[in-house]
């Protein structure tokens, strides 16, 4: 039986030369990966998918809460986040939510709007898993198969896991981001990424809680809506206190962005100072945590001013020091802690866009090497917008492939 040998540092990769060839050989079995495999199959490419899990789809299985939140109408640029953000455009204008609200129609995947403009499925995201796998069932799948390397000669991939040795035209990377560890995830993506050429944006965590000494462990559990002001941008959503400092939409959705300093209204509809003034002419016999317990949760409301004398009785300098703290609280960057990977939804930061096509997803550096999903430098928004990146990016690249 003839063989080919395919040196590689030092050592030598060896090919069956009659062994079958893929069109796509597909690296990593999530959201991303399994849209690829559905739109090549579409084409009547041999696709072969690779995932290092028991399972391909953990994530999406966990999105959600396990309702799988999984387009949003609101769907644009302004809600990706990465050193090059309009990277999305083309991929999402091909990729539409109404194109996926569509899909998941056909699929007869029962879906509810829980707030505006963000669907979830309405029977747990193992329907969306079936939908992806049916969509896909063209293509091989090897799941607990860990790939070790690849290696592009003549125009073929050659790919070592620990099973077995595959070869491929072309490869999609679709390994996604670190986070959610737990999950079972791998850097390996980067790795490749790098031995060809490719810059990665360092990698921290996103979508994620924050740490901070501002406020007491003693508010654990409350809940509110704030504002959050993130240089221009203001968002706004409810905001939980923990014992460790404060998570929530609001706050998941500041972390995804570029940011020093966060500031936050805790009575972003009302100006406090003015609140006072009017109360200390009507209620100058009330305290001013009584008087905040009106707008806010009470234990919020002693600990923003635990005092006991009344409103009447202090100096309108020290009412507008403590309106101003519930107005635009300060949390300077050098006081914010990010929550670990652990427990991150996704990662800013990855391969670097400049360097891939947002046409067709492939690489600049490499001539059939391709990226898609959360593995690229791209964060979306929290409410969806990281699947639908995930189901654009994986679509494009499976057409190119």
């Amino acid at each position: 039986m003839v063989k080919i040998k395919i040196p590689f540092n030092g050592d030598f990769l060896c090919y069956n030369h009659i062994m079958k060839i893929y069109d796509v050989i597909i690296i990593g079995g999530g959201a991303a990966g399994l849209s690829a495999a559905a739109a090549a199959s579409k084409l009547g490419k041999n696709i072969l998918i690779l995932d290092m899990g028991p399972q391909v789809a953990r994530k999406v299985s966990a999105s959600g809460g396990g309702r799988c939140n999984f387009t949003n109408m609101a769907v644009s640029a302004q809600r990706y986040f990465g050193n090059n953000p309009d990277f999305v455009r083309s991929a999402i204008s091909r990729v539409t939510p109404p194109e996926i609200l569509d899909w998941a129609k056909n699929h007869n995947i029962q879906y509810v709007e829980k707030t505006a403009g963000q669907y979830f499925c309405a029977t747990g995201a193992e329907t969306v898993v079936k939908a992806l796998l049916q969509d896909a069932s063209h293509a091989t799948i090897f799941t607990e198969t860990c790939v070790n390397t690849i290696v592009k000669q003549d125009d073929c991939f050659y790919v070592t896991t620990d099973k077995k040795n595959f070869v491929a035209k072309s490869i999609i990377i679709a390994t996604g981001g670190t986070s959610f560890p737990a999950l079972g995830v791998s850097d390996f993506g980067y790795k490749v990424a790098k031995q060809f050429g490719h810059k990665i944006i360092p990698i921290r965590p996103a979508l994620c809680a924050i740490g901070t000494k501002i406020f007491s462990p003693d508010l654990s559990g409350i809940s509110t809506d704030v504002e959050i002001q993130i240089g221009k941008e203001i968002i706004q959503d409810s905001m939980l206190f923990t014992h460790f400092g404060i998570g929530g939409p609001a706050v998941y959705r500041a972390t995804v962005r570029n940011f020093n300093d966060i500031i936050i209204n805790l009575l972003p509809d009302i100006n406090v100072y003015d609140l006072f003034q009017k109360a200390k002419q009507t209620s100058g016999r009330k305290t001013v945590s009584n008087i905040l317990a009106d707008k806010l949760p009470l234990r919020l409301a002693r600990w923003l001013c635990s005092d006991t004398k009344n409103i009447a009785d202090y100096k309108d300098s020290d009412l507008k020091s403590i309106a101003d703290k519930i107005n635009r609280l300060v949390i300077p960057k050098e006081d914010i802690k990010l929550h670990s990977l652990q427990s991150a939804e996704v990662v800013r930061g990855g391969v670097d866009t400049s360097q891939i096509s947002s046409k067709t997803m492939e690489s600049k550096l490499c001539k059939g090497l391709y990226f898609a999903g959360e593995v690229l430098d791209i964060a979306g928004d929290l409410g969806g917008f990281n699947l639908h990146w995930a189901w654009a990016s994986g679509r494009i690249a499976g057409e190119n492939a």
